[in-house]
């Protein structure tokens, strides 16, 4: 095989991204071979804008099942991630699920149960992970060099969104549609990052208004306390709401002080471990020296055609993936306890009842709203 044959399954903003990013040679190990989507305008679309042997399928299954794919990229609404990782796994196919996994964890653990016994490749499109900020950020921890993690906090608030976006879709920003706001469709990659930088932490304290600046069922707008094993804290705020907006990682180890902001990682760095420092220093309010450093990166962050083309290498030649899509989970154990601690006002640990949080989860399905749409497709093109 010298390219891999792919399908998506969902060709509305991103789907449609990425169909235009594999036919204009930016994956080149891929081909895209068919299009699935249950609008007839979005087939309308990949009819006029895709080449012609690009075959269209009304259903996605129907695609998985054509024999046109080796591979499919899943980018449909979120509840239906897993269902069309299964299908096309237990079907002989690898399959890449566009964030985030999945709505709620059980579902998600399901899909991983699938993954783990099938022979194919199974990712996931976080894409954040291979902007080199975070990857040398992750590289640094991972080292040791900074000691113990002792405080985090992300103010990620430049996610700003109109009313118009939201009235795109009729499934976007429903509990029933969409599963939930911010947390759930812009934010995933932050709360994946998290989790890959610090640990999933055991007790979350969230407060996740719903409708506060927009008129929608689910959040746009989430501030959340954080506690980790080893006693270390964290903040996290998140909203669509302000404009401009702000993105700032704060972390604070034993060995200084790490910030990452306008894409520049500027470290903090302390001669002495903290810790050391607070129980040997003789004099009460010195601070031990330190050096303030921007740190140096490979400057690469190749983002969705990155996550493709490590997709595409892992099929074609075993190498290795930006994610793997058991991933997924953790990011999303992280959102559903924030939206349970939000639901019952009070903490949550970390493991939660996932039970519990599937029956709150459907009382707000049941009291979700139809709506109509819009029907806009955005260009998604610089927004994340």
């Amino acid at each position: 095989m010298e390219k891999v044959r792919l399908g998506i399954i969902g060709i509305g903003g991103m789907g449609s991204a990425h169909a235009l990013s594999i036919v204009g040679g930016e994956v080149p190990e891929l081909r895209l071979t068919a299009v699935a989507d249950i609008r007839e305008s979005r087939l309308a679309w990949a009819e006029e804008m895709l080449p012609k042997d690009v075959k269209r399928f009304d259903d996605g299954r129907k695609m998985i099942d054509s024999g046109e794919c080796d591979a499919v990229l899943i980018a449909t609404p979120h509840y239906l991630h897993p269902d069309f990782v299964i299908y096309a796994l237990e079907h002989g196919l690898h399959a890449i699920s566009e964030k985030p996994a999945g709505v709620y964890t059980k579902q998600v653990r399901k899909m991983n149960e699938v993954a783990a016994a099938s022979d194919k490749v199974f990712a996931i499109m976080l894409n954040q992970r291979t902007n080199c900020v975070y990857r040398k950020l992750h590289e640094m921890i991972e080292s040791g060099e900074l000691g113990e993690l002792k405080r985090v906090n992300w103010i990620i608030t430049d996610w700003y969104r109109t009313q118009a976006y939201y009235d795109a879709a009729d499934w976007k920003a429903t509990w029933d549609g969409e599963g939930g706001g911010v947390l759930l469709n812009q934010s995933p990659h932050q709360l994946d990052f998290l989790q890959w930088l610090c640990g999933l932490p055991v007790r979350v304290r969230a407060f996740c208004h719903e409708a506060k600046w927009h008129e929608i069922e689910v959040e746009d707008d989430v501030t959340a306390y954080l506690e980790f094993a080893n006693g270390a804290t964290g903040v996290f705020v998140t909203t669509t709401g302000d404009a401009p907006g702000t993105n700032r990682l704060e972390l604070t180890f034993e060995m200084g002080k790490i910030v990452c902001e306008g894409g520049k990682l500027v470290y903090d760095k302390l001669s002495v471990n903290e810790r050391e420092f607070c129980k040997t220093e003789k004099e009460g309010f010195k601070k031990p020296p330190m050096a303030h450093t921007e740190i140096e990166t490979d400057g690469k962050n190749e983002q969705h055609t990155g996550v493709l083309r490590a997709f595409a290498d892992r099929i074609l030649h075993g190498g290795k993936l930006v994610a793997e899509g058991v991933e997924g989970i953790r990011g999303l154990t992280l959102s559903n306890a924030m939206y349970l601690s939000a639901w019952l006002d009070r903490t949550v640990e970390i493991p939660f009842d996932e039970d519990l949080f599937l029956d709150e989860l459907n009382k707000r399905r049941a009291r979700s709203k139809k709506k109509n749409a819009s029907g806009i497709v955005f260009d998604t093109a610089g927004t994340y």
